[in-house]
């Protein structure tokens, strides 16, 4: 499946302080990751060898490899190697993704040690938490390449691109792509309802709103209802709660690790929200109505979309009357556009009998959706030239 990347292991921690083996063990927990522990050598394999290198600990060589379930110094696919057993893991085999960790790391010699076992970085706690976090989480999640990232926004009122961005969704998981639909409009009537999965089990946008730091990539995918090979991230029908700028951002950031494709459904209004939405995102398309007015409404909408969103294309739906293609309508717009979607007869009837829209496959918006799909996936960069 395009776009997927797969978890690389369980990292491996070198200490024999108990104190920093508690902080590497809880910030391994905080990633997802289940390290194995390498405590400590036994006495005889501490000498100092004539060559004034202590030797490395056997059990860090590739021989212990082949053991069930454990990993060796050079299959792991990250090492940290506390200060204190600096000294110990000199003579192991050069690799990458080696770091130095310790609390107190002011002596200078301390540099000399990361040189002596080819760190990449020395990182002090608790200063460098938040970064080692990320560090492990990669490890578990896989840091392949990020999801597509589309952003569907109504140039105004009733301009259909819920719709669009329901369609763009499940037409993306029937070609087989990991796909998450976010629905980044609070008072809107809840993406999962276009779906049919009102009453799926799963967490919604309220769930998040206490999230701090991290959000791992696996337990959000996990955690969202599944309805129609997709996972979707909707809001519920209580009370409104607010969600966090910083939350937002950590879960849209989330939902992108694991590669493949992110659909999300954004209100008129750019608040700062929104905002951190729209800064993660690689395309926004801009739905709208083919009337004179509707073209007016979005020339205000665009240009708050404009500050945060880097790239801005223009979905035409419906012909203008009195002469004005879908050309002339992006050109007055200033934006680029991708495409027309001709009015559906009889889409919101098969959409309230419970059929989302996009799911037939010969109709006018699958076929914008499969063609949109084929010329952003296959796109060396990653969206629509």
């Amino acid at each position: 499946m395009a776009g997927s990347a797969p978890g690389g292991g369980r990292p491996l921690i070198i200490t024999e302080d108990p104190l920093l083996l508690d902080d590497l063990l809880r910030l391994c927990a905080a990633a997802g990751a289940e390290p194995h522990v390498h405590h400590g050598l036994p006495e005889q394999a501490g000498a100092i060898g004539a060559d004034g290198v202590e030797p490395a600990d056997p059990a860090l060589g590739p021989e212990a490899d082949g053991a069930a379930g454990s990993a060796g110094w050079e299959t792991a696919p990250l090492v940290l190697v506390g200060d204190d057993a600096a000294r110990r893991v000199r003579g192991a085999p050069r690799r990458a993704g080696v770091f130095l960790v310790g609390r107190e790391l002011d002596d200078p010699r301390v540099w000399q040690r990361a040189v002596e076992i080819g760190a990449e970085e020395v990182l002090r706690l608790p200063d460098a938490e938040s970064l080692l976090v990320d560090r492990i989480a990669d490890v578990v999640e896989g840091a392949g390449r990020p999801a597509l990232a589309v952003g569907v926004i109504g140039g105004s009122g009733g301009a259909g691109a819920s719709t669009l961005a329901c369609a763009l969704a499940l037409r993306a998981a029937r070609t087989g792509e990991r796909t998450i639909l976010i629905d980044g409009d609070p008072l809107g009537g809840g993406m999962d309802v276009l779906l049919g999965g009102e009453s799926a089990e799963g967490l919604r946008w309220p769930d998040f709103a206490a999230s701090r730091g991290r959000v791992g990539a696996g337990a959000l995918e996990e955690s969202l209802p599944e309805l129609h090979d997709l996972r979707v991230l909707s809001w519920d029908r209580g009370d409104r709660v607010v969600v966090p700028p910083a939350a937002i951002r950590s879960v849209v950031a989330a939902a992108r690790r694991r590669g493949g494709v992110v659909v999300v459904d954004l209100p008129r209004r750019v608040d700062e929200a929104v905002a951190e939405v729209l800064a993660q995102l690689d395309l926004v398309l801009m739905v709208v109505p083919g009337e004179l007015r509707s073209v007016a409404a979005a020339g205000r909408v665009a240009a708050g979309v404009r500050m945060v969103a880097r790239d801005v294309r223009v979905v035409v739906r419906g012909r203008c009357p009195g002469g004005l293609d879908p050309e002339a309508v992006a050109g007055l717009l200033g934006a680029p556009l991708a495409g027309e979607v001709p009015v559906e007869v009889g889409l919101p009837g098969r959409v309230a009998e419970g059929e989302p829209p996009g799911s037939q496959g010969r109709s006018a918006l699958a076929r914008f959706c499969d063609g949109f799909w084929q010329r952003a996936l296959g796109s060396a960069q990653g969206v629509p030239a």
